[in-house]
């Protein structure tokens, strides 16, 4: 994780639950929310962040991120996902925080450090 990202410091996911809600509401888009249509438009912009890496090596995507512009598109990118992450917590009612941190102790166990350090955990 890199230390210069200060409004991640300060901002919780309450915050951004609570900012999406306040967009979706005040266009009435929550008719359109559904569990379905959410899903689908995170795979979709899921996929607009690949676009920008694909056909590029490790190395070439790692090398993208320096150029201030390219660095830009994929954070709106990433965005987007993000936003429709929250919006489908906000539209479903699910704990994202109680989420997140219920799938990170199975996976303490799943993948346990011993096993699996400097390794894919699937390789284990």
């Amino acid at each position: 994780m890199t230390e210069n990202a200060p409004q991640d410091a300060v901002t919780t996911v309450g915050d951004l639950r609570r900012a999406v809600d306040r967009f979706v509401a005040a266009r009435d888009w929550y008719q359109y929310h559904t569990p379905k249509h959410l899903a689908m438009s995170i795979a979709i912009e899921a996929a607009e962040i690949m676009e920008h890496f694909q056909w590029h090596s490790a190395q070439e995507s790692i090398d993208l991120l320096a150029d201030a512009e390219s660095r830009a598109e994929v954070a709106d990118e990433l965005a987007d996902v993000v936003i429709y992450c929250l919006s489908f917590a906000n539209s479903t009612g699910i704990d994202l925080s109680q989420a997140i941190l219920a799938k990170l102790a199975r996976n303490e166990n799943r993948f346990p450090v011993e096993r699996v350090k400097g390794r894919l955990g699937d390789q284990a």
